[in-house]
């Protein structure tokens, strides 16, 4: 008789702060039933968590699965060489800025990740087992990404709803700095706008319309948490705000000088660029298989990940099998049939040999 306990022992993971990220994952791993302890600069969040079943239990699981670091980004760094001493799993992040955290620690137990989800709440209260449902959390394993460590932490992040993308941190930190960061500071800076004119109209901000309330709600987070990200990302940040303000003084140009088919090409470009944003896969159908053998070096099954964004090929699935008669690992990965041969081909390019299998 075999004893089947291994396979039938709860999951059990640690988060590290419990915020709005860091308790939204603890109640999310937990509704799907695995052991979750956690700790928190603040001893009161801690046994606040603990209360509302956010958390089982309060301190560190020295023998978790896995911890997830949520602390603000410029603690990111040592929270993270203490969970690695002090824990034996795996160990990943959820701050929005990845280059300081990812060249600092030269770990195969460490990933680097960034979920792309928030919410109006703030804190504790705003916990949300469904907050990283349709969301891009982003990975960012460097060249020494331990294949079955990637895989791993791919298949826990995919369980909470969210769709996996990897790239490296630096890349990373670009991106970010165009479609988050600089985002916040024009709507921040649009609201101190609003403001100022709200001295002198009164009713200026109760006839605020939904389009300038969408635009300017992520001003609403906690100034502390953006005074660290413009500090941990600053070149990127500077860089993105060079670029809007070049177009925007475009913009202002094209206005004064009432030149309305310059003006008009811009809004038409940027209508195109938005209608053509990536879309998750929604059919099923349309998928195909390709199965990939893992060459003999680190980081591979990782770099198909970091290949599938740079393609802007969406990846449905993802999984390392083994396979018994060569000894290797063999990547399994869903795309769209539509991608097939890009993908295929980049994979060729970088010295993989995909084979494909069309599901439908």
């Amino acid at each position: 008789m075999t004893d089947s306990s291994a396979d039938t022992a709860q999951r059990r993971a640690n988060v590290i702060g419990l915020g709005l990220i860091g308790g939204s994952v603890a109640v999310a791993l937990r509704e799907r039933g695995w052991h979750v302890s956690g700790t928190d600069g603040r001893h009161d969040t801690v046994a606040l968590a603990v209360e509302r079943d956010i958390i089982d239990a309060a301190d560190l699981d020295v023998d978790a699965e896995i911890t997830f670091v949520a602390v603000p980004v410029l603690g990111v760094v040592d929270a993270v060489r203490k969970a690695l001493v002090e824990t034996n799993g795996l160990v990943t992040d959820v701050g929005s800025v990845k280059s300081p955290v990812c060249s600092a620690i030269d770990d195969p137990r460490f990933i680097g990740g960034h979920p792309m989800a928030g919410s109006e709440y703030d804190g504790l209260a705003g916990a949300d087992p469904q907050l990283f449902d349709g969301a891009i959390w982003v990975l960012t394993p460097d060249g020494d990404a331990d294949d079955a460590a990637f895989a791993q932490l791919n298949g826990i992040v995919s369980s909470l709803g969210a769709e996996v993308v990897a790239v490296t941190p630096e890349r990373h930190d670009e991106v970010v700095a165009v479609v988050s960061h600089v985002p916040h500071l024009t709507a921040a800076s649009l609201m101190g706008v609003a403001a100022k004119h709200s001295m002198e109209h009164a009713a200026l901000l109760r006839l605020a319309a939904g389009g300038f309330r969408d635009m300017t709600r992520v001003a609403s987070g906690r100034p502390d948490i953006w005074l660290d990200i413009c500090t941990e990302n600053q070149t990127a940040i500077v860089a993105t705000l060079d670029d809007l303000i070049d177009e925007l003084g475009a913009v202002r140009t094209a206005i004064a000088a009432g030149a309305t088919d310059d003006l008009g090409d811009r809004l038409n470009r940027a209508r195109d660029a938005r209608a053509n944003l990536p879309n998750r896969i929604v059919h099923p159908e349309n998928l195909a298989e390709i199965r990939i053998p893992i060459p003999d070096r680190t980081g591979a099954a990782a770099e198909v990940f970091v290949l599938a964004a740079d393609l802007s090929v969406n990846i449905a699935n993802f999984e390392v099998v083994h396979n018994a008669e060569r000894q290797r690992g063999i990547a399994v990965v869903l795309i769209d049939q539509a991608h097939t041969d890009v993908f295929r081909g980049g994979l060729i390019a970088r010295g993989f040999h995909p084979s494909v299998q069309e599901l439908a």
